[in-house]
């Protein structure tokens, strides 16, 4: 039976991140204040992956006028990720940062360590600033993510966290109308 992580807070952890050229602590504590998105892919060096962080470095800019840190996570080395980005044109790119997680206890925190490979599944977990998991999105490992389907999520977690007593319908844009539940509602929509 699995438990769901929506409305449960981060386990504490500590790690190193490759990031501005340089090694870097991250932890718990340093993520909170701030909405986070904690990105797990198996492994640098390989095919999905690169696509998949480079179209979060196209979009990072936008990320961060939302006050969003993104964290790519995988099971390599902060090492590895230095090793990747400064071989990688696609990677290269990346300005967010990239955290080791080699004993997979990050990986294993948010529940999407493969055990017998030793990999992360593609895990995607929009963290709001109290350390609380507001999205999750796990696809399995040949299928890659979207970017911009994300920050559209995101946007809307930071809407419903902000309007108390609104909620975000299916292909909410910003601007557009949200949702007051009620009784009135009932049957109506």
């Amino acid at each position: 039976m699995s438990v769901s992580l929506i409305n449960t807070e981060i386990k504490p952890f500590k790690a190193t991140a490759f990031h501005g050229g340089k090694f870097v602590e991250v932890s718990d504590a340093s993520v909170k204040g701030k909405w986070s998105v904690f990105f797990f892919y198996p492994a640098d060096f390989t095919f999905v992956c690169p696509t998949e962080l480079g179209d979060l470095a196209d979009n990072y800019a936008e990320f961060q006028k939302l006050g969003v840190e993104i964290y790519g996570v995988s099971t390599d080395t902060h090492f590895t990720h230095k090793a990747w980005h400064d071989t990688s044109e696609t990677i290269g790119k990346i300005q967010y940062p990239l955290i080791g997680d080699p004993t997979g206890t990050i990986t294993r925190n948010f529940g999407v360590m493969i055990e017998e490979a030793g990999l992360a599944e593609r895990g995607t977990f929009v963290v709001d600033p109290q350390g609380k998991i507001q999205i999750i999105e796990i696809n399995a490992g040949g299928i890659g993510r979207n970017a911009e389907e994300l920050l559209r999520k995101v946007k809307a977690a930071q809407y419903v966290a902000s309007h108390p007593g609104e909620v975000c319908p299916a292909k909410w844009q910003e601007g557009a109308a949200t949702l007051a539940p009620s009784l009135d509602l009932v049957g109506k929509i």
